[in-house]
């Protein structure tokens, strides 16, 4: 099969959605199928193919969103080589530029379009209106999320039952949604795996040789709610004193949660790293002994499945998002406020048998996210949106028969 991946964003840049997609296209490879990425170029103003890696990068302008950047929704001089490609079937990742080039060319070459909606835009409203015109913001994305995932594609993709019941209960979506959690390169995080020399080097350079380490990976950004972690970081040190929490990561407002620890005068057990690069990020794992996060707006939380990888019990928010990847007592836990996370900390912390019973556990979970099943349900859901567009052309074939032979309104 050829298939046409087409997003907004791709590797080098790091992002949840990137990961998913760079995992799907090596799995697909690996099946023998022939993947093209058509992406934003990040990084100049040129149009760009990388013929090896099968990666068209198309010039657009920036968007004031870290370094991301929108294309047109049409760029004529794509189409010419896109058209070579002779693709079975386009797998769109976003909703903007990128996302609507892909269904515009859906429509003109005959190919069905699969979809994966990755991001609850309804969570962010509040971000950009500040509690101004919410109810009016909310219709106005379901709106529009409702027409880019109803009328314009074959077969919708969503991550969790998080999101199925936002489409099926709220938006009342009356076609086909797979739920198909992301796959990640699961052994790429296996301790095992890891230069011992490394790990041990990393954890000297941090000064975490002997403490209790709680990490927490991803963007720094207000909707992940990083500061409930660093404030109860300070009440977690008066009764484990040799606790750390550990942030790995960048975003904007990284500063402003260093200005808060340094308020809360606990600099000696708040670690920033800032931004780490890729292919070290398995270390960062490697080194932590619990991972933790309390974001409430996640679609999926890969982060929570590499943690699982590298056998790292799961504290998390008790979230639709999380309740299916993390098994509360088995893989980590789950809460609810401040009270239940810190139980669960000083639980985990003062007995490591059951500590590392639920790493094993979760290491074992995580084998369900492989990149390899991933791979092989989103193949599913591309040979249903083939044979419901091949099932339309028969139709509308037979229809034009009927015609033909003067049969029709007779």
């Amino acid at each position: 099969m050829r298939i046409g991946i087409f997003t907004d964003a791709y590797a080098p840049y790091i992002s949840g959605v990137v990961t998913s997609e760079v995992m799907l296209k090596k799995a697909l490879e690996k099946k023998g199928h022939q993947v093209y990425v058509v992406t934003v170029n990040l990084e100049s103003f040129k149009y760009e193919y990388d013929e090896k890696e099968r990666v068209y990068r198309i010039p657009g302008i920036p968007v004031g969103i870290n370094e991301l950047r929108q294309s047109g929704v049409y760029p004529i001089r794509a189409i010419k080589k896109i058209k070579k490609w002779n693709l079975d079937v386009i797998h769109t990742q976003t909703e903007f530029a990128i996302g609507t080039f892909a269904r515009v060319l859906g429509k003109q070459l005959d190919i069905p379009v699969v979809h994966t909606y990755h991001t609850m835009y309804e969570d962010y409203i509040h971000y950009v209106t500040k509690g101004y015109f919410d109810g009016i913001s909310k219709k106005i994305i379901e709106y529009i999320t409702k027409f880019y995932c109803d009328t314009t594609i074959e077969e919708l993709i969503v991550p969790t039952k998080k999101t199925y019941d936002l489409f099926k209960e709220k938006y009342k979506y009356d076609r086909n949604v797979h739920i198909i959690p992301t796959g990640i390169e699961i052994e790429r995080f296996y301790k095992e795996k890891l230069n011992k020399e490394k790990v041990l080097n990393l954890k000297k350079q941090l000064g975490l040789l002997n403490d209790n380490v709680i990490l927490y990976l991803g963007r720094i950004s207000c909707e992940k709610r990083i500061d409930f972690l660093i404030k109860n970081q300070a009440n977690l040190i008066k009764k484990i004193n040799n606790s750390k929490l550990l942030i790995v990561g960048d975003g904007p407002e990284l500063e402003e949660y260093k200005e808060l620890v340094s308020k809360l005068k606990i600099e000696d057990h708040v670690i920033f790293t800032g931004k780490v690069p890729w292919n070290d990020v398995p270390y960062y794992y490697a080194i932590a002994d619990v991972f933790a996060t309390n974001s409430d707006f996640e679609t999926q939380g890969l982060t929570i499945i590499e943690a699982m990888a590298a056998g790292l019990p799961v504290v998390a928010l008790d979230d639709d998002a999380f309740r299916n990847v993390v098994i509360d007592g088995l893989t980590g836990y789950l809460f609810k406020n401040k009270k239940d996370y810190l139980n669960v900390i000083f639980k985990l912390f003062q007995d490591k048998k059951s500590m590392e019973k639920m790493g094993n556990q979760a290491r074992i979970n995580a084998e369900t996210y492989s990149s390899k099943y991933f791979a092989e349900r989103v193949l599913s859901v591309y040979r249903l949106a083939l044979k419901g567009r091949n099932k339309n052309k028969s139709f509308i074939k037979r229809l034009k028969n009927i015609v033909k032979k003067g049969l029709y309104g007779k």
